[in-house]
């Protein structure tokens, strides 16, 4: 630690005063040198003695503490700087002694003495002055260099020219584990032979050679059996070796990097698992995870929806041996009989290990023996995928030769299979939960009918998640009257509670539409009422279509559309001559299930017969990266792009086209295509279909 740099302070002590008293401690000190520090300006001041003891001359003395410092053993700067430090702190006296590295790697005993003197603003120091003599041939300062080596908390011991040992301190002898009586004369490689070629050896013959100190980490066999941080410093007369034995935070430092690569590890099987579309892929990967980190190969097991468990996975740490573990997966499971650690494994809930001769000898003669032998495990861990009281797979460690599975490897890969099991588990869940309401929602979205000359299509495509399968519906039907209506609708809210208040909301309005024989804007008023009265606690947006046609315009081959729209999307129509017109602006009626009182609006509109109108959820066209205009767009694009296809086969490819299978969000489709009426109906739109009690279409009389 280099002493702090001076307090600058003004006024100094009368220079008389000053040299008279700097004569007299030179007297004290044998005459040999004197200093003069200006704690102000920071000007060192050495007579010609002093500049020589430290190995500079006039020139290349930069008189300042930091030549000072540049010269002390490194040993020596921290207690040299405190004890210079002290005496300007309460303006007292300095004494040390220390030693001092000159440019030729020579070490010089020095016996310095001095005092620091006032004159700085509220009494602090201004100068310190004193003298320092050479003292390295002095028995006395032998005797306390002994002591201070004594008393050092490292091991220290010095090698002469020839290796041997001429000095070996009390914390030596117990960390190199014999007396210095044993030691001293003795060459070092004598005394330790498994030094010899060692970083031990490599290092110290370094240190020697370049003249320069050399730290370095080393670990040494039994008997010492330990980890030693070791500084050798070169001396005239050999080496000079401080040594710290570091076995216990070496193993705290690995034992903590064991840990953080334990969680390391956990958290990249988390990531894989959760961020997976198919957990069972991405378990079948789990073996990639974990070896090398737990065991040198791994197979990995699930129970399939039959209840039989499944290799699905396995890994080698030798590329080589990848093949044969894969074969040995592939048959191993059907050769195992039931009394096998792994059946154990699966029954109980719980790891099992066991030697790898265990399974051998269990394995009738065939491909399965013949692999595991090639495999030749010394021991194998089982341990289960667990989730919710469920075993649904295993684990299966295993270890070569050399090799074992710790407490802390099997407790980790324990953690591992539990996070499988669980994502398994979830995934299993999920499937029962999509399956669940996509059959409530399908059961409640009826078969259209099919009146003369009228095709009717529809499409309904739950959400890719389950979560997101709820509201989306639609309806076609007839009214006592004989019209043709077509509904869509959309309940709020992506769940299954979602899906059983769309069945209530369309089970109302097709009830209120068929028993009233009204038209769109009244079925949805009737419908507003009937929520409010029956407290259905739900938002929806739908759109209701009736197509009607007097006798004038049966001649004329055209039909009317009324509808009325409540906060949902426009219909689209497609002419006879390819051209796409939405029916109106997306300026709609408000939602049902706000205000039962609102007035609603109703539109008409004129359609040739050939034309084609779409009815349609947003899952058809929203999506995260761009806003609806953009999507219906798309979809008007698409249409136009496919009118000439059969009704069935257009909306086959519009879902196909614009949500390629995976919708965010439920798609249901209803359109109807309008037939010209002065020809049969066509063959691909197949028989008519209606109810009984419906009104004879005159068109087909």
């Amino acid at each position: 630690m280099a002493v702090a740099e001076p307090t600058h302070v003004g006024g100094l002590q009368d220079d008389a005063a000053g040299d008279r008293l700097r004569a007299r401690l030179a007297i004290d000190a044998a005459r040999i040198g004197t200093f003069d520090w200006d704690l102000r300006s920071g000007r060192l001041l050495w007579d010609d003695r002093l500049v020589e003891m430290f190995g500079y001359d006039r020139t290349t003395f930069e008189q300042s503490i930091e030549a000072f410092n540049a010269r002390l053993h490194p040993d020596d700067l921290p207690r040299v700087g405190d004890a210079l430090q002290d005496a300007i702190d309460t303006c007292g006296e300095f004494e040390a002694e220390y030693r001092i590295v000159l440019p030729g790697g020579h070490t010089r005993w020095v016996s310095a003495r001095g005092r620091a003197l006032g004159g700085g603003p509220d009494g602090t120091s201004a100068r310190l002055i004193g003298v320092a003599h050479d003292a390295t041939t002095e028995v006395a300062a032998e005797a306390r260099v002994v002591r201070l080596l004594e008393a050092m908390p490292a091991g220290f011991y010095s090698l002469d020219a020839d290796w041997r040992f001429v000095h070996v301190n009390a914390e030596a002898e117990r960390l190199l584990g014999q007396s210095r009586d044993d030691l001293l004369g003795r060459v070092i490689w004598e005394a330790f032979p498994a030094a010899v070629g060692s970083l031990f050896e490599e290092n110290y013959r370094r240190a020697v050679a370049t003249g320069e100190p050399i730290a370095f980490d080393a670990y040494y066999p039994a008997p010492l059996n330990g980890w030693y941080e070791v500084r050798a410093w070169p001396t005239p007369e050999g080496l000079s070796v401080y040594a710290i034995e570091v076995t216990a935070r070496r193993q705290a430092q690995e034992q903590a990097e064991r840990s953080a690569r334990r969680l390391a590890l956990l958290a990249q099987v988390s990531a894989e698992l959760a961020g997976a579309l198919d957990v069972q892929s991405a378990t079948a990967r789990l073996p990639r995870l974990v070896v090398p980190a737990l065991a040198d190969w791994c197979i990995v097991t699930v129970i399939d929806a039959h209840g039989h468990p499944r290799d699905v996975g396995s890994w080698h740490v030798d590329p080589a041996s990848r093949s044969v573990l894969e074969r040995y997966a592939e048959v191993r499971l059907d050769a195992m009989p039931i009394a096998a650690p792994v059946g154990r494994a699966l029954h109980a809930a719980e790891a099992v290990s066991f030697a790898g001769a265990e399974v051998l000898e269990l394995l009738p003669p065939g491909q399965a023996r013949d692999l595991l032998t090639v495999l030749a495990p010394r021991a194998e861990v089982a341990i289960p995928l667990r989730a919710r009281g469920r075993t649904l797979g295993l684990l299966t460690l295993a270890y070569a030769d050399g090799h074992t599975a710790t407490d802390a490897d099997v407790a980790v890969a324990q953690d591992v299979a539990d996070r499988a099991g669980l994502a398994l588990d979830n995934a299993r869940l999920f499937a029962q939960q999509q399956q669940m309401a996509e059959v409530l929602q399908r059961s409640l979205l009826t078969e259209p009918p099919e009146p003369d000359h009228a095709e009717i299509a529809v499409r309904y495509l739950p959400a890719a998640e389950a979560a997101r399968v709820g509201g989306d519906w639609y309806d076609a039907f007839l009214q006592p009257n004989g019209s043709t209506m077509l509904v869509i609708g959309d309940v709020v809210g992506h769940d299954t509670a979602a899906a059983a208040a769309m069945g209530q909301v369309r089970s109302l309005l097709r009830g209120i539409a068929a028993y009233s024989d009204a038209g769109p804007v009244e079925v949805l008023r009737g419908l507003d009422s009937a929520m409010a009265l029956l407290q259905l606690d739900t938002l929806a947006t739908a759109a209701v279509a009736r197509f009607e046609q007097t006798d004038d315009e049966r001649v004329r081959g055209v039909t009317r559309m009324v509808w009325a729209n409540a906060g949902h999307l426009p219909p689209l129509a497609l002419h006879p001559d390819g051209s796409v017109a939405v029916l109106a602006d997306w300026k709609a009626d408000l939602l049902l299930g706000v205000d039962a009182t609102v007035q609603r609006t109703e539109s008409v509109v004129t359609l040739d017969r050939g034309s084609t109108v779409l009815l349609y959820t947003d899952g058809l066209i929203e999506r995260r990266d761009a806003d609806l205009d953009t999507g219906l767009a798309r979809l008007r694009t698409h249409l136009a792009e496919l009118a000439d296809l059969p009704l069935a086969d257009l909306l086959d490819q519009l879902i196909e086209r614009l949500v390629d299978g995976e919708p965010e969000d439920d798609v249901a489709l209803v359109a109807v295509r309008l037939h010209p009426q002065d020809r049969p109906r066509p063959v691909e739109a197949g028989p008519t279909r209606v109810p009984d009690v419906v009104p004879e279409d005159p068109a087909s009389r």
